[in-house]
């Protein structure tokens, strides 16, 4: 099953722990936040000011970097 941003934070790290790194870089410190426990990729996103098309990258360069595995 792909990453995809309907997935919370915390089950994008459970399937790929190598995630967190990618998402810092986003600017996505969200990763230790107790709200990620229950937050959407999409939702966090879009609370950091990101954009659909900003996302969707996002969700490509995850998947990218759990196939590396």
């Amino acid at each position: 099953m792909e990453i995809n941003k309907k997935m919370t934070f915390r089950e994008i790290l459970m399937k790929n722990p190598n995630a967190a790194e990618t998402l810092l870089k986003h600017g996505l410190h969200c990763v230790g936040c107790p709200v990620a426990q229950m937050e959407t990729l999409e939702m966090g996103c879009k609370a950091h000011g990101m954009n659909a098309k900003d996302i969707d990258a996002l969700v490509k360069e995850l998947n990218k970097t759990k196939s590396k595995k």
